[in-house]
């Protein structure tokens, strides 16, 4: 698909002004690829978090959204072409994984938040992590860049700091993947999760 002018548009008159409101600081960005899809693997505080994420990356961020929202006129529309595509929440939505697949395949950025919700106030280091972010890696064989977004107290306020540290990037030989077993989906969100802690 790639990016789209509208949300480009947008970018260009909103990243600036959302990297103000949230007071974001950002670090590491010479580690964030240029070219070709990743994963964007990032701790979960709020819902401002994929606001966050696409004020401080420079490409176009594709995401999960509830299909509920895909029912509303107009939202469906402004969240499609900003980059949304809908997830049935609490069971396994095939569609969904295959369009993640697809898109990451394409070249393009998928956000995943291995913690699964949203934690305001808790350190990521207390939660756990769902395994899919696991199964995407292993699938699609893309990188994975590990992001954390660190604020006072573990919560999102307008105009209070937020730190937005990106590490290096993840390859796929350092998942240590054989059979592709569940398994070794756990071991990898874990360990690309533990990188996601580490920056903070």
């Amino acid at each position: 698909m790639g990016e789209n002018k509208f949300y480009r548009v947008l970018y260009i008159i909103l990243a600036k002004f959302f990297r103000f409101f949230y007071n974001i600081k950002i670090f590491g960005a010479e580690n964030e690829p240029l070219e070709g899809g990743y994963i964007a693997c990032a701790n979960h505080l709020s819902n401002h978090d994929v606001i966050i994420l696409a004020a401080c990356l420079k490409r176009q961020v594709r995401y999960f959204a509830k299909a509920e929202l895909f029912k509303i006129p107009l939202i469906k529309q402004l969240i499609t072409a900003l980059g949304a595509y809908p997830i049935e929440r609490g069971k396994s939505d095939v569609a969904s994984i295959k369009k993640t697949i697809t898109l990451l395949e394409g070249g393009e950025i998928v956000a995943i938040y291995p913690q699964g919700t949203r934690f305001p106030g808790v350190h990521p280091s207390e939660t756990k992590t769902h395994n899919g972010i696991g199964m995407f890696a292993y699938r699609t064989k893309v990188p994975v860049l590990p992001i954390a977004i660190e604020t006072k107290k573990f919560k999102i306020r307008p105009f209070k700091r937020v730190n937005f540290r990106i590490g290096k990037p993840i390859y796929y030989d350092e998942l240590n993947f054989e059979t592709g077993a569940r398994s070794e989906y756990e071991a990898a969100a874990r360990y690309i999760f533990e990188k996601v802690v580490e920056l903070i």
